[in-house]
Parts: structure tokens; C-alpha cells; sequence
């Protein structure tokens, strides 16, 4: 029988996180799943990026199974963002967002940013959004509104929330009592996202108009020996 959550952190076992290990000792991975669920259904207001780092530890102290709790966590995440991208599609641009500034903890640039981004970025604004924090738990919404394609929203967000649930849950596995590092490291992450995408986005573009430019100089030097 595994041991209780609870009795593998060491930690104090009230309040949001007690409540999770008892969902999770009642269910086992469907319970990191509910928890990813309800926390996308509620915009971000439960403190996962927090809670899945300790239940990677737990993890690793046999309490439950990693690879279940990563793939849960993810389907969770999916489940939530599917009912946000229903709201988003239901409601339009304008009431999506005077329902989302009136959630306690958004603000309204908060929801200019995720509409911004989805806008520039389209699919890869809802896959790499899953792995910001500002952006992660509004990006359903503009999906909707915008009516993206629903397989390929449900594939990124798919991607999306293993990648970045297996890297919670995986560091707090691999860290074992340092868990808690996870959760400082995890602050720096829009900075290190975003000072890369400032770096490699200019390359990208100079690369892809390079290959452009001599793609059209072969066209009209074929068509001219032609």
C-alpha cells in the first residue's frame, strides 16, 4: 500500500495543499488531474506550479507514480482549457472579456496580453503558452473567440501541459527534499522565454527572408536560361 502524501513532505499538511494530497490519497493520479482541472477552471487561482513540484517529490518517495501523475496532470489542463475555449467561443471577444477582468487575481492587461498573443502568434501562442505563467491561465479564451480549430487546440494544449507539467512534476521527483527550489527557478522562466524569443526571433526571420530572396533570384535565373 503506498504511504499517504502527506506523510512524505515533512511539510504542513493545512489549507489548499492538505485539501490536494487528499484528493490525490483518495484518488491516486485522477486526483493530480482534478487538481489541473479545477485550476483551469478557475483561471489559475489554485497554486499548481507550487503543488505539482511536492507531489513530484512525493513521487519519488513511492507515493504515487510519476508517469501517471505527469500524463493526469496534463489531461486535467486539457479538460479545464476545453470548457475556457467553450466560454471564449460562446460568449465573444468583448463579454469573454469583461467576465475575465471581474475573476479576482486578472487584470485587464493581463487579458490584452493573452488576446495580443494569440493574435500574433496563433498555435504556437496556445503551446508555448501553457508554459507561461501570465499567459497560461486566460489563452483558452482568445482560442475560442477566435474559434481556433478544436483538434489542433486540443493537440498544442496537449503538448503543451506535458511538457511543462512534466518538468514540475519531474524536478520536484528529481530534487527530492530541495523541491522547493523548483519554485524560485520557476520564476525565471518568462524571462529566460521571452529573452530567447527576443533573441532567436530576428534570426529566424533574417534566415527565412534569406532563403526567400535566393529562392526568388534561382526562379527568375531558371526562368531567364529558359
Amino acid at each position: 500500500m503506498m504511504p499517504h502524501l502527506a506523510q512524505t513532505t515533512g511539510e504542513p499538511t493545512g489549507g489548499v495543499a492538505g485539501w490536494a494530497f487528499d484528493v490525490i490519497d483518495t484518488l491516486g493520479g485522477l486526483g493530480v488531474g482534478v487538481l489541473t482541472a479545477l485550476d483551469s477552471l478557475a483561471f489559475g487561482a489554485l497554486p499548481v506550479d507550487v503543488l505539482l513540484p511536492m507531489i513530484g517529490y512525493t513521487a519519488s518517495q513511492g507515493a504515487i507514480n510519476i508517469g501517471v501523475a505527469i500524463v493526469c496532470a496534463a489531461a486535467g489542463v486539457v479538460a479545464g482549457s476545453l470548457v475556457q475555449y467553450t466560454l471564449g467561443a460562446r460568449l465573444g471577444r468583448d463579454r469573454a472579456r469583461a467576465l475575465l477582468v471581474k475573476v479576482p487575481g486578472i487584470k485587464p492587461e493581463s487579458v490584452d496580453r493573452a488576446e495580443a498573443w494569440f493574435t500574433r502568434h496563433g498555435a504556437k501562442a496556445v503551446l508555448f503558452g501553457r508554459m507561461l505563467p501570465v499567459v497560461r491561465p486566460i489563452i483558452s479564451i482568445p482560442a475560442g473567440v477566435e474559434r481556433m480549430a478544436l483538434p489542433k487546440f486540443v493537440l498544442l494544449s496537449a503538448i503543451g501541459s506535458l511538457i511543462w507539467n512534466a518538468i514540475l512534476l519531474g524536478s520536484g521527483y528529481l530534487l527530492g527534499e530541495n523541491w522547493h527550489r523548483v519554485v524560485d527557478i520557476m520564476g525565471y522562466v518568462p524571462y529566460v522565454f521571452f529573452g530567447a524569443l527576443a533573441v532567436g526571433a530576428p534570426l529566424f526571420l533574417r534566415r527565412r527572408n534569406r532563403r526567400r530572396k535566393n529562392a526568388a533570384t534561382a526562379n527568375i535565373e531558371t526562368n531567364t536560361s529558359g
